[in-house]
């Protein structure tokens, strides 16, 4: 087959069958070979960039480990800073993603998570718990599937006073093993020492329904009440309470209560209208955003 010198969409055609019959080092060939004489020829940069998209899907044919995935997004990549099309980008996400996916997979190694982990609890039980969070990091790079790992991971950033990272930790440890105790006492603490004593309690209640006699999870459930029937009766220092208003008003929950016309009409009822507020004690829902915002310190009942 003779090709036109001058155009190289010859040259594209046979790489685009070479692609289709599977033959992926022919198709790399004419796509280089498309792409140096399109520079010479000043051709398009939008044929350049598909030279390059096409080549870069062909190196991802060829690709067995996480290594060969390189050449292919730095094609992706060459091929965008010609011409920004969506498909390319695709592509290359894709090949992103493949890639990431692979070295997982390269890098799983159960028995050097466990090892690990253990390193990381003797870490803990001396309270270097920065040094820990490398040794569980590292272990959850061997098993990501490991709930022990986020569980012990959340309570290093709990001690460490990184609540959200703990948070994150610790929800991932439930996602991973719903049944896990473990998960929940992590998670109901950070929310405890977050002052977020109503979404505590109903992650150590959920703890419960898995293990009803975890002395942890019951011994959450009596700090939350505690501290929840503190703000029912109006105990709270000035301190306290101006600190968990502002906690409250932060959360997108007590946020949309407040945002509600009918709660907002609600709270009027309460202050001006005693006949129209016994109404709405007898409504579940209103009374349980009620209590929401009475525990936030938002609302104090007297």
């Amino acid at each position: 087959m003779e090709l036109d010198d001058e155009d190289i969409s010859y040259i594209m055609n046979r790489a685009a069958t070479y692609l289709e019959m599977g033959k992926y080092e022919e198709c790399i060939k004419d796509c280089e070979r498309a792409v140096e004489r399109g520079r010479e020829l000043r051709s398009d940069f939008k044929m350049i960039a598909k030279a390059l998209t096409r080549k870069g899907t062909a190196l991802v044919k060829l690709a067995k480990c996480s290594k060969d995935y390189e050449p292919a997004i730095e094609t992706f990549q060459k091929a965008l800073t010609e011409h920004r099309n969506p498909d390319t980008l695709k592509k290359l996400n894709e090949a992103e993603k493949a890639k990431k996916e692979l070295e997982q997979q390269e890098y799983f190694d159960p028995n050097l998570a466990d090892e690990e982990r253990e390193k990381g609890n003797e870490l803990f039980k001396h309270q270097k718990y920065p040094e820990a969070i490398k040794h569980y990091t590292e272990s959850l790079r061997r098993n990501p599937k490991d709930p022990k790992a986020y569980s012990n991971r959340a309570a290093c950033y709990t001690k460490l006073g990184a609540l959200p990272e703990g948070l994150k930790d610790a929800e991932k440890c439930i996602e991973l093993d719903p049944t896990f105790s473990k998960g929940y006492t992590r998670k109901g603490a950070v929310q405890f020492f977050m002052k977020e004593y109503d979404k505590a309690l109903e992650t150590y209640q959920e703890g419960l329904k898995h293990d009803p006699k975890n002395q942890e999870l019951l011994d959450g459930v009596r700090r939350c009440i505690e501290q929840i029937n503190k703000a029912n009766r109006g105990d709270l220092s000035p301190e306290e309470l101006k600190e968990r208003q502002a906690k409250a008003m932060q959360d997108p929950e007590i946020q949309n209560i407040l945002s509600d016309p009918v709660m907002r009409q609600v709270l009027i009822d309460f202050q001006e209208n005693p006949k129209a507020a016994q109404e709405h004690t007898k409504n579940p829902m209103v009374m349980n955003k009620i209590q929401k915002l009475v525990s936030a310190g938002i609302v104090q009942m007297r």
